[in-house]
C-alpha cells in the first residue's frame, strides 16, 4: 500500500529501481532535471525529455498513445555529484493552466509495479508547468520530496533557469524555410525541442536559427569607442519577397500621389512633429525625403492607477517589462528582455529598467539597429508583461513611442486608450515589407507575466 504525501512532505526510498509517473486528464509531458546542489544542469545532458530520452541513470519511457510517458530512475547509475532529481509536468496547451482540470497526481513505484508513494498537486491555478516531485540525496539514502510548485514564469523560463541551453542552431548561411501555416493563425504551442540537446518545442521549428533563445546572460555590445550605431554593413537587405517592392521601386513611388502610396491606415512621418497612431496604423521608417532610418529606440512607458483608500491615495506596487522578440517568419530567433539586455547578434539593446534621464517619461527603452538585424529577421514584436500579474486594468498612460537614434527626435507615439484585463500588451511591431521597416500599432492583450509565456501568443501579429 503507498503513503500518500502532501505538498512539502518527504518519505525514504528503498528501492533502487524506481518509475515516476503521473496521472492527470489534460494532455501532458513529463520531463527531468538532474542538477547538483548549485540547482543547476552539469550540461544539456542532463535534461530528459522525449527528445532526448535516456540521461545519466534516468530514461523516459513510453506510454500507450494518449497517456503521459513515465521515468524510469536507476539510484545508483545517478553520477555522485548529482544531488536531485526533479520531474517537471507540462501542459501540452502552453496557453492553458492547471486550474481547468482535475489535479494531476504524481506516483512513485518500484521496479515490480508497486507504489510507494502518491501525491496529488493540490492548488494550482494559472500555471501550466509544474515542478511535481523531486529524489534527492541526503547523505548516502535517497529519498521523495513533495514539491508542487507551479512555474509561471513558463517553460523557457523553467529549463534556462535550472541551466538548460536554448540552442537550436541551423547554418549561418541558410535561409529561413517559409511559414508552415498562415500568419492568421497563432503558432502551435512550444513544449519540447525537435533537435538534441535543444529546448523543447510542438513544431518545426519554434526556437531557431542563432544560438539559445533565453540565455543566462547576454553577450557584450559594441565596446566604448566604437559608437552606436556602427556603420552599416555592406550588401544591404536581401531580394524582396515575392508582390513587395523591389531596388529602385522606393517609398514613396515618385510620381504617384501620397494618397495611392500608402494602404488603408497608414500614414508618413513628420518632421515638424510626432505622429499619434491609433490602434493598427502603419508607418514606413522614412523620414521626410524619403531616408530610411537605420537606427530608433522604441520607448515604452506607463503609470499605476492611484486609488483612494481609507488612509489615503495608493499606488499599487506594479511590476511591468518591456522585451523585444525576434521573428523569422513564424520562427522565433531571440528575445531581448530583463533576463538577456542584449540580443546575440548585436543588433539590439535592452537599456534595462526604470530609466532616468534621456527619454524622460520612458519606463524602459529599447534600442534598435536595423542595419544589424540579420536577414532572415523578418519581425520585432515589442511587449510589456506584468511580472507579478497585476492586469492592465491597474495600469494607466501606457504608451510606445519611436524615437530617432540620430537626433533623439520623437517620431511616432501610440498610447493605449483604456485598461484591459489582461496580464500583458503587445504594442507594436516592426518588420520588413520588401527594402522597407514598417511600424504597426497593435494594443493587442495577451495573458503573460514573462515573455517566454507571451511567445507562444505572438504569432497572430505577424502577417502583414
Amino acid at each position: 500500500m503507498s503513503a500518500t504525501l502532501a505538498k512539502g512532505q518527504n518519505g525514504p526510498l528503498a528501492a533502487n529501481d524506481v518509475v515516476i509517473s503521473i496521472q492527470l486528464t489534460a494532455p501532458a509531458d513529463l520531463s527531468a532535471l538532474l542538477v547538483t546542489e548549485s540547482g543547476k544542469v552539469r550540461s544539456d545532458a542532463d535534461f530528459v525529455f522525449f527528445n532526448q530520452p535516456n540521461g545519466p541513470g534516468v530514461n523516459l519511457q513510453p506510454a500507450p498513445a494518449g497517456q503521459p510517458a513515465s521515468l524510469a530512475v536507476s539510484l545508483n547509475a545517478v553520477p555522485a555529484d548529482i544531488a536531485q532529481i526533479r520531474a517537471v509536468i507540462t501542459l501540452d496547451d502552453a496557453t492553458s493552466n492547471f486550474g481547468r482540470f482535475p489535479a494531476p497526481t504524481a506516483i512513485v513505484s518500484d521496479s515490480a509495479g508497486n507504489q510507494l508513494y502518491e501525491y496529488r498537486i493540490d492548488g494550482l491555478n494559472t500555471e501550466s508547468i509544474v515542478i511535481a516531485l523531486e529524489l534527492y540525496r541526503r547523505q548516502s539514502e535517497w529519498k521523495v520530496r513533495a514539491v508542487g510548485q507551479g512555474y509561471a514564469g513558463g517553460f523557457a523560463a523553467l529549463v534556462t533557469d535550472h541551466g538548460v541551453t536554448v540552442d537550436e542552431s541551423p547554418a549561418a548561411t541558410q535561409v529561413p524555410p517559409p511559414p508552415a501555416y498562415q500568419p492568421a493563425q497563432p503558432p502551435p504551442q512550444p513544449a519540447y525541442p525537435t533537435q538534441q540537446p535543444a529546448y523543447p518545442t510542438q513544431q518545426q521549428p519554434q526556437y531557431p536559427p542563432t544560438q539559445q533563445a533565453y540565455p543566462q546572460g547576454g553577450t557584450g555590445y559594441p565596446p566604448p569607442g566604437q559608437g552606436y550605431p556602427p556603420p552599416p554593413a555592406p550588401g544591404g537587405y536581401p531580394p524582396p519577397a515575392p508582390g513587395q517592392p523591389g531596388p529602385g521601386q522606393g517609398y514613396p513611388p515618385p510620381a504617384q500621389p501620397a494618397a495611392q502610396q500608402q494602404p488603408a491606415g497608414e500614414i508618413s512621418l513628420s518632421k515638424d512633429r510626432p505622429v499619434s497612431l491609433v490602434k493598427g496604423q502603419r508607418v514606413t521608417l522614412r523620414k521626410e525625403g524619403g531616408t530610411a532610418l537605420t537606427f530608433v529606440k522604441m520607448g515604452l512607458g506607463w503609470d499605476p492607477v492611484r486609488s483612494r483608500g481609507m488612509f489615503g491615495n495608493r499606488t499599487v506596487d506594479i511590476d511591468l517589462d518591456a522585451s523585444v522578440v525576434m521573428f523569422a517568419d513564424m520562427n522565433v530567433v531571440d528575445v531581448a528582455y530583463y533576463g538577456q539586455l542584449t540580443s546575440k547578434d548585436g543588433s539590439i539593446r535592452h537599456q534595462g529598467d526604470n530609466l532616468t534621464g534621456e527619454g524622460e517619461g520612458d519606463d524602459e527603452v529599447i534600442l534598435v539597429d536595423l542595419t544589424r538585424i540579420p536577414a532572415h529577421v523578418s519581425a520585432l514584436l515589442f511587449v510589456v508583461t506584468s511580472y507579478k500579474g497585476h492586469t492592465f486594468e491597474q495600469v494607466q498612460n501606457a504608451f510606445c513611442r519611436l524615437v530617432d537614434g540620430a537626433n533623439n527626435a520623437e517620431l511616432a507615439r501610440y498610447t493605449l486608450a483604456g485598461g484591459m484585463p489582461f496580464t500583458g500588451m503587445a504594442m507594436a511591431k516592426v518588420f520588413r515589407v520588401g527594402n522597407d521597416w514598417k511600424l504597426q500599432a497593435l494594443g493587442e492583450g495577451i495573458q503573460a507575466k514573462h515573455p517566454g509565456e507571451a511567445v507562444p501568443q505572438l504569432g497572430r501579429f505577424l502577417g502583414n
